[in-house]
């Protein structure tokens, strides 16, 4: 696993390389082909997923509408870490929007790395909290727009 790349996703910037190679050590790799599905919305979630090459669609279905695409993630991206934290359901579909390599941590394995030492999982914690943040200003201003124009 290149430590640089995950250095580059969000909730592992603020490592050292040491606690970089200990991420290393649990992330086990998985491919796509175009227009696999990852996961499907509904389904349990036990893992999470950082985007090693190609591109990853996340989107919902609405009834009636059929596929809305809500972003389109590039390597380097994280995502599914929702369901890691929270044990839910997932809330979206993820899609291969091309051929995908994935590395892939468990919820168990997550968790036994955060258990392992407090200090790097107060950064995991940290960044995890600004990602988070970030989505939901994100998905606040979309609403605001949606509202605006449902207005006139």
């Amino acid at each position: 696993m290149d430590l640089q790349l995950l250095k580059k996703t969000a909730i592992f910037a603020d490592l050292d390389d040491g606690e970089l190679a200990r991420v290393a050590e649990i992330c086990k790799e998985q491919t796509f082909k175009s227009g696999q599905h990852i996961f499907k919305e509904g389904e349990p979630g036990n893992r999470f997923y950082l985007i090693v090459s190609g591109d990853v669609r996340i989107s919902r279905d609405i009834p009636g509408s059929g596929e809305e695409a809500l972003a389109v993630l590039r390597p380097g991206a994280c995502f599914g870490e929702m369901a890691v934290f929270d044990r839910s359901e997932r809330s979206t579909d993820a899609v291969a929007n091309g051929p995908v390599t994935l590395m892939t941590i468990t919820r168990p394995d997550f968790e036994i790395l955060l258990d392992f030492n407090r200090d790097m999982a107060y950064k995991i914690l940290r960044s995890m909290v600004r990602l988070l943040s970030s989505r939901l200003r994100v998905t606040n201003d979309n609403l605001r727009s949606l509202l605006a124009i449902s207005m006139f």
